[in-house]
């Protein structure tokens, strides 16, 4: 009998030694597990992009007509952010709604407009029909021809986004045809804050 008390006095014992090794893991774990379902379930506006990361390729060298008629090629865009947009020379809605909302984004950035330029890429040989409201200030590039427009992905066309191209000359980003302009200016405002480049 009187080896009961001791009995019970270890079971108490392991008990309180497992729960306290239980509290402990509980304690270590739970940031893990929290981070987890938080990054997965309850993404955060200040980290998500608006835009499609793509994987990082250098962009061909094009000619260009810069503003005002001077010859110029995309590589001399290089150090500048360049937003980009394929359509046909015959600007409709689709093309001059991209036109429109390039050049918002870029009007959005105020003091640092100045990094950020826009370059349409007519996918026909037709000279380039568009309101001068929308189009001035702006690179053109006519017929780059299909080895050019094979580096930017497209789920079906590349008329159906614009592109992102960073200082180096890199693709990084591609945004819907019809994108909301406020989360477009976000993400260019966070690039352009956060780049010691361009």
């Amino acid at each position: 009998m009187a080896d009961r008390p001791a009995a019970d006095t270890e079971v108490q014992r392991r008990r309180r030694a497992r729960w306290t090794l239980a509290l402990i893991f509980t304690v270590c774990a739970a940031p893990f597990v929290l981070g987890t379902l938080a990054y997965y379930f309850f993404p955060t506006a200040a980290r998500t992009n608006y835009g499609d990361l793509i994987e990082p390729r250098a962009v061909p060298d094009v000619p260009l007509t810069a503003p005002g008629g001077a010859r110029a090629t995309l590589a001399d865009l290089k150090g500048k952010w360049v937003m980009l947009q394929f359509d046909e020379a015959r600007c409709v809605e689709a093309c001059e709604r991209k036109l429109y909302y390039m050049r918002q984004a870029r009007l959005a950035q105020g003091k640092d407009m100045g990094r950020i330029e826009r370059v349409w890429v007519v996918l026909d040989g037709g000279v380039p029909e568009a309101p001068a409201a929308l189009v001035e200030g702006i690179y053109i590039a006519r017929s780059a021809g299909r080895v050019f427009v094979e580096h930017f992905p497209a789920p079906t066309d590349v008329r159906d986004h614009i592109y992102l191209i960073d200082p180096l000359g890199n693709l990084m980003l591609r945004f819907p045809s019809d994108p909301d302009p406020k989360r477009v200016i976000k993400d260019l405002q966070r690039l352009l804050r956060v780049s010691r480049i361009g």
